[in-house]
């Protein structure tokens, strides 16, 4: 877990968030072209902890969204 600084701004929502406000995670994608550091948060809680993970991690997380999505 980390609490990175990252604008507000460079925040998206993952596309396997459903959209209606319910389960939506976040990821910093210019944050992760700049430092390898794949920031991972949940829409709800933007101020809280961040999940920090390495490309390998984060390419675990989307295929385990994929299939369970």
């Amino acid at each position: 877990m980390t609490n990175a600084s990252v604008p507000e701004h460079s925040w998206i929502s993952s596309t396997y968030s459903d959209g209606h406000g319910g389960q939506c995670i976040e990821w910093a994608p210019q944050h992760a072209a700049d430092t390898g550091e794949f920031l991972v948060r949940d829409s709800k809680n933007p101020h809280g902890p961040q999940l920090a993970l390495t490309a390998n991690g984060f390419a675990g997380l989307v295929t385990y969204a994929k299939r369970n999505g």
